[in-house]
């Protein structure tokens, strides 16, 4: 994978068509991506089984999902999959606790899927320690991550648009802060 512009006659992927929504008898291969990958606008892919590279080249940035399909120029339609990523799985004994939890990892601002029961976030022992010393039962995974997208119509990768509002971190001050990603709070 790399930024690099293609060499003439690589296809080009500029439409993502949602997981479930088109036809996969046009399918052309599959490319397996993190989730760091699978948040990206342009970026050079191999395709699993050798076929050849693809360029995705969206005209704006935007998260893609696992089973998510980049439509080709000339035709076909290559299917996405997420890769395996080490993280942690975040449980509790009570619903209530577990919430605790996802709102000490929201205030730090750090991307974590929901699954019910509990919550994964990308492996992360300083996370871990602090979640376990909270109180929560922590287990290290290996799993596709596709976590939550923004309330503010963010990528869960968090490029996007500035929010305009502040947070009171629970010091007794408000304030702005810059996430470094592509957005700031002010």
């Amino acid at each position: 994978m790399s930024d690099m512009p293609p060499p003439a006659g690589v296809p080009k992927a500029h439409i993502v068509l949602p997981a479930g929504h088109w036809d996969t008898a046009k399918q052309a291969g599959t490319v397996t991506l993190d989730f760091d990958h699978r948040s990206r606008r342009r970026l050079r892919l191999e395709r699993d089984d050798g076929q050849g590279a693809v360029m995705l080249d969206l005209p704006t940035p935007r998260h893609i999902r696992d089973g998510d399909g980049l439509v080709l120029t000339g035709g076909g339609i290559v299917a996405v999959k997420a890769a395996p990523e080490d993280l942690i799985e975040v449980r509790c004994e009570a619903i209530g606790d577990l919430l605790r939890m996802a709102w000490h990892i929201g205030n730090r601002h750090i991307p974590a899927e929901l699954r019910g029961d509990r919550l994964r976030i990308r492996a992360d022992h300083v996370l871990a320690d602090m979640l376990t010393g909270l109180g929560a039962i922590v287990t290290p995974v290996s799993a596709p991550f596709d976590p939550e997208g923004g309330a503010y119509g963010d990528s869960p990768a968090g490029g996007g648009h500035g929010h305009g509002h502040t947070h009171d971190h629970a010091h007794g001050h408000d304030h702005g802060h810059d996430h470094s990603h592509g957005h700031s709070h002010g």
